[in-house]
C-alpha cells in the first residue's frame, strides 16, 4: 500500500481519535488498562510512519476532558502509563527528529504528567521533523471556549472592538494556533463521530473510520490504506467538482 502513496500530496495535518483499547482488553479476557499498555506500539508506528513519510503533523487524541469520568483506577494507571510512555519514547522521538508538543488544559493533569511532558517538549524543541501534538484534557467545546474568553477580555480591556473578531482572530486564540487545520482524521474502534476533538479545525477534514481495527491493533499499513484513501478523494470545500477542475 505505501508505493501506492503521492508523496507530493501527503496530508498535512492528521488527527487520530484512539479509540477502542478497553474493547480490545475486554476480547483478551483482561482488564481495560491492558488495552492502554498495549496500545502504545500503535502510537510508535503512527508517529514513525508519519515520519518517515514526510507528514508535518500529526495530533493524538489522547486524554479528553470527559474522560476525567471514567473509574479513578483507570485514570489513574492512565496518569502512570503516560508518564512513563513520555520518558520511555524520548530516545526514539530524538531519533526519528520528531518535535513533540500538546495542546490542552495541561494544568489539570498530575504534577508528575506536568513535568515529563514539559521536559520532554523542551529536549525535543529543536527538533525540525514531525510535529507530534498531544492532546490532554482537551476537547473541542474547551478549546473553543477559552479562546473565546480571551477575545472577551480583550473586548473589554478595550483592545479590541467586537466588530473585529474575525475567523483569523480566533484561530489565533485556540490551543492549535500556528498550526494547519486538520486535512485527515482517523478513527479506530468502529464509531462514526468525532468526539468533542478539534471540532473548529475539522471543519473541512477528510474522514477515515476502522471499522473492524481496535487502536492496540493499528499498524503502518492503516496508516497508508487511510492515506492512499486521502488522496483518491476529491476535496472540494464548498465548490462544485467544476470549479475545482477549472482551478488545477
Amino acid at each position: 500500500m505505501k508505493e501506492l502513496i503521492d508523496l507530493s500530496n501527503l496530508p498535512k495535518h492528521i488527527a487520530v481519535i484512539m479509540d477502542g483499547n478497553g474493547r480490545w482488553a475486554q476480547k483478551q479476557g483482561a482488564a481495560r488498562v491492558f488495552g492502554h499498555r498495549n496500545a502504545i506500539k500503535a502510537v510508535r508506528e503512527a508517529t514513525e510512519g508519519c515520519a518517515e513519510l514526510g507528514v508535518e503533523y500529526l495530533t493524538l487524541y489522547a486524554f479528553s476532558t470527559e474522560n476525567w469520568g471514567r473509574p479513578r483506577m483507570e485514570v489513574q494507571a492512565l496518569m502512570e502509563l503516560l508518564v512513563q510512555t513520555i520518558r520511555d519514547e524520548l530516545p526514539t522521538l530524538q531519533k526519528n527528529n520528531v518535535r513533540l508538543d500538546s495542546i490542552g488544559d495541561v494544568n489539570s493533569l498530575p504534577t508528575g504528567c506536568q513535568r515529563q511532558l514539559a521536559e520532554a517538549i523542551e529536549k525535543t524543541s529543536q527538533n525540525t521533523g514531525l510535529n507530534l501534538i498531544l492532546a490532554l484534557g482537551y476537547s473541542g467545546k474547551w478549546d473553543i471556549i477559552q479562546a473565546t474568553q480571551q477575545l472577551a477580555r480583550e473586548v473589554k480591556e478595550g483592545t479590541l472592538q467586537p466588530e473585529d473578531i474575525s475567523e483569523g482572530l480566533l484561530n489565533e486564540r485556540l490551543a492549535t494556533r500556528g498550526r494547519p487545520d486538520v486535512d485527515l482524521m482517523l478513527r479506530t474502534g468502529g464509531d462514526h463521530r468525532i468526539s468533542n476533538f478539534l471540532l473548529w479545525q475539522l471543519a473541512y477534514a477528510e474522514l477515515y473510520i476502522y471499522d473492524e481495527v481496535y487502536w492496540p491493533d493499528f499498524r503502518r499499513a492503516h496508516l497508508y490504506e487511510a492515506i492512499v484513501a486521502f488522496q483518491r478523494r476529491e476535496r472540494r470545500f464548498g465548490k462544485t467538482s467544476e470549479q475545482i477542475k477549472v482551478g488545477r
